[in-house]
């Protein structure tokens, strides 16, 4: 599995730390863009949990990707609880190359981005091309670890409602998916 190295550009704490960090992703997805792109309709799935970030980092780094030219697929639509994921989500998921999970407090609370992030990690482990870019947003990598309460929380309520197998297939995902460099925005005074 290729892992997203690139590190956060230092920058200060003011307006141009959220260039920054959209300066370095987009650059980051610039080199792991490829030309092959038969087939995809999409380059770039974002994954995240509406509630605690849609009106922020999401549109931010939705803009920043779709203005260096790079196809991006954003779900935006609001989700039933229970239902699988089908249809164009599925497709997009599975066409796309390069995966930006957006861990945020609310992240594991849903089913249906847990759902996306084993889909995702399965399709890593068995394609070395794909690439995973993973952003901490307000939560610390420790907290994906299910070093602390937060995840940890929210697996235990998944567990009881999904299934013990379909709960360890959901930690086993955050916490391959924890152990890959990504960006601490909390470290960049984002959160």
């Amino acid at each position: 599995m290729e892992v997203a190295t690139a590190a956060p550009a230092s920058s200060s704490h003011d307006g141009g730390s959220e260039r920054g960090l959209m300066a370095v992703a987009t650059a980051a997805l610039t080199s792991n863009s490829h030309d092959g792109r038969l087939g995809r309709t999409h380059e770039v799935f974002l994954s995240f949990r509406g509630p605690d970030t849609r009106l922020t980092i999401v549109d931010s780094l939705y803009k920043a990707i779709e203005h260096a030219a790079i196809s991006i697929f954003k779900d935006d639509e609001e989700l039933r609880v229970g239902k699988e994921i089908g249809g164009n989500l599925m497709q997009a998921i599975n066409e796309s190359r390069i995966y930006i999970p957006i861990f945020s407090k609310n992240y594991a609370s849903s089913k249906w981005c847990l759902r996306e992030l084993a889909h995702i990690m399965k399709l890593l482990r068995d394609d070395i091309e794909k690439v995973i870019l993973p952003i901490f947003y307000d939560v610390d990598a420790d907290d994906v670890k299910l070093k602390t309460e937060l995840y940890r929380t929210a697996l235990q309520i998944h567990e009881s409602d999904s299934g013990k197998d379909m709960a360890k297939q959901w930690e086993e995902a955050l916490r391959e998916v924890a152990g890959i460099k990504g960006w601490n925005l909390k470290d960049y005074g984002y959160c």
